[in-house]
C-alpha cells in the first residue's frame, strides 16, 4: 500500500467516526427536544387540569352554598354553626378565584369542600330528625289539649250538677209553712185575757199562727222565723226601726214585726207569735209573709176595719 492510499483510507475512517459523532450529537438533541416537549405538554396538561378543578370546585361551593341556603331550623345553635359554615364557604369561592393555578390551593380547598358537604349531610339529617321530633311534640301537645279540654268540659259539667245539686237541695231544705192564720187581737185589764177583733182601733197585736212541715233534708236546731207586715199604708210594721229588728230574707233586708224561735226536729210542728208596731192600728190589709232561714215560706193578708 502505497502512502498516498494509507493516508485516504486514515481521512476515510475519520470521516465516518465524525458522521457517526454528528449523528450522535444530533440524535442526543432530538432526544432530549423530545423530553423537554413532553414536558411543556406535562405542563399544559397540569395547567388546564388545575384550571378545570378550580371550575369545578367553584360550581361544587356555588352548590354547597346554595344546599346551606336551604337549610333552616328553630335549634338557635345549629342556626348560628350553618351561619358560619356559610360564610367559610363565601371566603373558598374566593380563595378558588385568587388561586386558580395552584394546584396545591385547589386541593386544599377540594378536600375542605368535601368536608363541609359532609357536615351539610349531617345536618340535615339533624334537623330532619328534629322536625320529625317536633311534629311529635306538636301532635302529642294537642293530643293532651284535647285531652284537657274533655276533662275540663267534664270537669264544667260536673261543677254545673253539683251546682245543681246544691240549689235542688238547698230548695229542698227550705221549710214549708201551712195552715197560717192572722188575727188582731187586744188584752183586757191585767193583760191576761185575750180577745180577737176584726177592729183596727181596738187591735193592738196581730196574732199569727203558722205549721211547719216535715223536712229530712232540713237541717234540725234552733231556727227563727221573722213575720213581716206590709200595713195598709205601705210600711213594715216594726216596734223598733233600729238594726235590732231588721232581718234578711230573699237577700234583701227588711224589718220584722214578730219573731219565734223554735226547736225543730225535721217533723211537724205548730207555733204562734204577736206582731206589733209602734203607733195605732189602722184600717185596711195587712199583707204577712212568714221567712226562715232567708226565705219566705209562707205568707196571708188580714183585713181590719
Amino acid at each position: 500500500m502505497t502512502q498516498e492510499e494509507s493516508k485516504s483510507k486514515k481521512r476515510g475512517i475519520f470521516l465516518w467516526i465524525f458522521i457517526a459523532l454528528l449523528m450522535g450529537t444530533n440524535g442526543y438533541t432530538i432526544w432530549l427536544l423530545m423530553q423537554e416537549k413532553n414536558k411543556v405538554a406535562e405542563q399544559i396538561i397540569k395547567i388546564e387540569t388545575v384550571y378545570v378543578e378550580k371550575e369545578t370546585i367553584q360550581n361544587d361551593l356555588a352548590t354547597l352554598m346554595k344546599d346551606y341556603e336551604g337549610l333552616q331550623t328553630n335549634n338557635k345553635a345549629i342556626q348560628a354553626d350553618i351561619e358560619l359554615k356559610k360564610v367559610r364557604i363565601a371566603e373558598l369561592m374566593e380563595e378558588a378565584k385568587k388561586h386558580k393555578g395552584d394546584a396545591y390551593i385547589i386541593a386544599k380547598l377540594k378536600k375542605e369542600t368535601e368536608t363541609l358537604r359532609e357536615i351539610m349531610k349531617h345536618y340535615v339529617y339533624t334537623i330532619d330528625s328534629l322536625n320529625t321530633l317536633n311534629q311529635t311534640l306538636v301532635a302529642d301537645k294537642k293530643k293532651v289539649l284535647k285531652q284537657l279540654g274533655e276533662e275540663k268540659e267534664k270537669q264544667n259539667v260536673l261543677n254545673q250538677e253539683k251546682e245543681e245539686l246544691k240549689t235542688t237541695i238547698a230548695k229542698g231544705s227550705i221549710l214549708s209553712c201551712f195552715n197560717v192564720t192572722a188575727k188582731g187581737v187586744y188584752f183586757k185589764k191585767g193583760g191576761k185575757k185575750e180577745v180577737e177583733t176584726n177592729k183596727a182601733r181596738k187591735a193592738t197585736k196581730i196574732k199569727i199562727g203558722f205549721s211547719l212541715g216535715e223536712n229530712k233534708i232540713a237541717k234540725a236546731g234552733e231556727k227563727s222565723v221573722y213575720i213581716r207586715i206590709i200595713t195598709p199604708d205601705g210600711k213594715e210594721m216594726a216596734k223598733s226601726y233600729d238594726d235590732s229588728y231588721k232581718f234578711i230574707f230573699n237577700k234583701s233586708n227588711g224589718y220584722y214585726a214578730g219573731k219565734e224561735t223554735v226547736n225543730y226536729a225535721n217533723v211537724e210542728m205548730s207555733a204562734v207569735t204577736y206582731c206589733e208596731g209602734q203607733s195605732e192600728m189602722v184600717p185596711g190589709n195587712y199583707i204577712i209573709e212568714i221567712t226562715c232561714d232567708g226565705a219566705v215560706i209562707g205568707n196571708t193578708n188580714l183585713k181590719l176595719d
